[in-house]
């Protein structure tokens, strides 16, 4: 079982929202996929209790449970595990840490969001595991190339010493419309440009886990 923690110190980076898609990818890819939401907000629950699909499976439970719950789904064959952690939890994110393979660290290219960075980057880095810093909800391209905006997010991230996706989650409509339904953008637009931007993320994810062997 390969397990992916989604960590940031400030709330609204879009842990959630990368966990929803990036696990209803791979549960079509292999089934069964589990979610794991440890944050005491509760947004994937939330997600999950608008679905009208069953998968991907969700178990809402504490960081204090993470061991066990790990255990059962690995038992049960699960392929691929995701952890949601609160943002406030210093030990809660520390243990989701510890337990992932890879932990993804979602930032929204603003000042107060890439500062937020450096203190999960610190607590990743601590427990020695491999990190992928993701900016989401950034400006559509205009023309060639990307916004300034997320270039210049990408150059602060990078002298932080955070591994960075090169892609980035635009903020688009389809976005707040699909987790507004319990849906993925797959879901909801087949192949729409948010459904594609996702399905990048998905399959660099699963390269970087694979190099991660």
């Amino acid at each position: 079982m390969r397990t992916i923690a989604f960590a940031s110190r400030k709330g609204g980076a879009g842990k959630s929202t990368l966990a929803a898609h990036l696990s209803t990818l791979a549960d079509a890819e292999a089934f069964p996929a589990v979610l794991i939401d440890i944050d005491p907000q509760g947004s994937l629950t939330f997600w999950h209790s608008l679905r009208s699909a069953e998968t991907p499976v969700l178990v809402t439970t504490t960081a204090k449970d993470l061991p066990r719950i790990m255990k059962d789904a690995e038992a049960d064959e699960v392929k691929w595990c995701f952890i949601d952690g609160p943002p406030h939890d210093s030990e809660a994110i520390a243990a989701m840490m510890r337990a992932a393979d890879l932990t993804i660290i979602p930032t929204r290219p603003s000042a107060f969001d890439l500062a937020a960075v450096s203190a999960t980057l610190d607590m990743v880095k601590a427990v020695r595991k491999p990190h992928l810093a993701v900016i989401n909800a950034a400006p559509a391209p205009r023309g060639f190339g990307e916004p300034t905006v997320t270039a210049e997010a990408r150059g602060v991230l990078s002298e932080m010493g955070a591994t960075v996706w090169p892609g980035a989650i635009v903020q688009r409509a389809a976005l707040a419309h699909a987790i507004a339904g319990g849906m993925s953008v797959g879901e909801l637009e087949p192949e729409g440009a948010a459904d594609r931007e996702m399905k990048r993320l998905w399959r660099d994810v699963r390269e970087t886990l694979e190099n991660t062997k």
